[in-house]
């Protein structure tokens, strides 16, 4: 069961750092269009400026998704308590976001509600 857990802590953080990646991608594809739209001088753009705010909106929510995850996946390898309560939290949420979340979420799920990966945290052999 060790190795299911250090697999879960692992697969968060590259699945943080995957999420990350894409909300940086996200925010300079929102930068880009903010400049597009502010050389235009044109103020009549109100439909590019609310895909730009959403762009923005959803590169922020991703940066901070993936950074949350790195932050749990790296204690949960070091069996804090606290990190398996997260890790749980996160892997419901992620079970709506198909399809690499819900195999993460129903995978951290199975590992950490499992009675052996309960007694990891516990602190008792």
């Amino acid at each position: 069961m060790r190795t299911h857990v250090d697999l879960v802590g692992v697969l968060f953080i590259i699945w943080g750092l995957l999420t990350a990646l894409v909300g940086v991608s996200t925010l300079a594809l929102g930068i880009g269009g903010a400049s597009i739209i502010r050389s235009a001088g044109d103020t009549g753009h109100v439909a590019a400026s609310v895909v730009v705010a959403l762009l923005l909106t959803l590169a922020v929510i991703a940066i901070g998704w993936g950074a949350a995850h790195v932050a749990i996946g790296v204690p949960l390898r070091r069996r804090r308590p606290w990190a398996r309560m997260l890790a749980l939290t996160f892997g419901t949420i992620d079970l709506l976001l198909l399809p690499y979340g819900t195999a993460l979420g129903c995978y951290a799920l199975w590992v950490l509600l499992n009675e052996d990966g309960k007694r990891l945290f516990s602190g008792y052999p």
